[in-house]
């Protein structure tokens, strides 16, 4: 028999009692009688059962979800956490990718805040195993940079991506120091966080594959980074670094060399702003907030914009010359021509210059246009 404080009781046969139907807690003692007679006491303490022989329910959805997040994310490392740096690091982690950070300057608060992990010391950062290294140093330190990282701590298929202005400088530099088991891959997305900052959609992306391996991992891994920016909507443009460059310099650091003419010049908004007007003032806007490392690696790093500035100095003096001279056609016509308003055809009589041989003319004067032609003048007899 068994007995209970609280008043109820349990029969049991011969043996142990079955414990699995003591499942509930008891804060009181507890004493068992058995049959044959024997007595069990128990301390007064909580019975609980600590161990079930049923399997656990698979939860199999939740394990899906892990791998597909884990087959559609990067672990990105952003190499300089600047401006650029944290205006792409916003985007990736939204879209749930891991980002790791470094930066000579001290960015800890900002990362935090931004959902990245910040370190420190390079060779920590590279011990986590990136899949993806992306530049986002300006162009005049990127050789440096890139030569202070401890590549034998990364993996030996890395890839590595550059965002800068120019191209082919990054690309040469990638091939000459980067192993040649990592991947490179050179993009340059054509916006920065002022452009960019009410979305990406519609703005363009460049890329070149430059050295992607054929492991379908490899290839999926460049694609995923890719499609970063396709899934907010860039338009995706690949083309060599060469023709990158080339075209660059034709409008980036053509729009960047007159935002800062403009900038110069002191253009400020009026109160009869037009459409065109108000681009100008956008224009130097978006201009203004970039350094001017950037427009003097934008010169110096792509040998296209010589010529490019070049040919600005010599349209600016084009037109400079074709409004001064037409100014000057106007006023020596004004200046030549009597009242009777412009297109006037008065003649004017002009002093008639002496002949080889001292003596005067029949005529002494004769009759000129206002363009200047002077007719032919008349026949002289010779002397006997």
């Amino acid at each position: 028999m068994l007995s209970f404080s609280s008043s109820k009781s349990f029969t049991l046969g011969k043996g142990l009692p079955d414990l699995h139907a003591l499942s509930n807690s008891f804060s009181e003692s507890i004493s068992i009688r058995l049959n044959p007679p024997m007595v069990l006491n128990f301390r007064s303490r909580s019975l609980q059962i600590r161990a079930i022989d049923a399997a656990q329910p698979y939860d199999y959805e939740a394990h899906l979800r892990t791998q597909f997040k884990k087959s559609n994310t990067l672990k990105i490392a952003i190499i300089g956490f600047g401006n650029f740096g944290q205006f792409l690091a916003k985007t990736f982690v939204k879209q749930g990718h891991t980002i790791l950070a470094h930066s000579r300057t001290n960015y800890v608060d900002v990362a935090r805040k931004l959902g990245v992990s910040f370190f420190h010391d390079p060779h920590d950062l590279c011990e986590e195993h990136p899949e993806v290294v992306l530049l986002c140093s300006s162009i005049l330190s990127t050789k440096s940079v890139l030569q202070s990282l401890p590549f034998q701590r990364l993996r030996r298929n890395t890839l590595f991506v550059d965002v800068l202005s120019v191209k082919e400088f990054p690309r040469n530099l990638f091939l000459d120091i980067l192993p040649a088991e990592f991947d490179i891959l050179c993009t340059h997305p054509m916006f920065g966080p002022e452009s960019g900052k009410h979305g990406w959609a519609g703005l363009p992306l460049v890329y070149d594959k430059v050295r992607i391996g054929i492991d379908e991992f490899r290839i999926a891994r460049c694609a995923k980074f890719l499609d970063i920016f396709a899934r907010e909507g860039c338009r995706m443009v690949e083309m060599t670094c060469a023709e990158h460059d080339r075209y660059a310099a034709e409008s980036q650091f053509i729009t960047h060399t007159m935002g800062r003419v403009l900038e110069r010049f002191g253009l400020e908004s009026t109160e009869i702003n037009t459409k065109g007007y108000e681009t100008l003032l956008n224009l130097v806007e978006n201009t203004a907030g970039d350094s001017f490392d950037l427009y003097y690696g934008l010169f110096v790093y792509n040998k296209n914009a010589m010529e490019q500035l070049e040919r600005l100095d010599m349209a600016f003096e084009s037109i400079k010359k074709e409004i001064f001279g037409y100014m000057h056609r106007l006023y020596r016509r004004q200046l030549f021509e009597e009242e009777g308003g412009l297109g006037a055809s008065k003649e004017k009589k002009v002093e008639q210059k002496l002949l080889h041989d001292g003596s005067a003319p029949d005529h002494p004067s004769e009759t000129v246009s206002p363009n200047g032609a002077v007719p032919e003048p008349p026949s002289v007899k010779q002397k006997p």
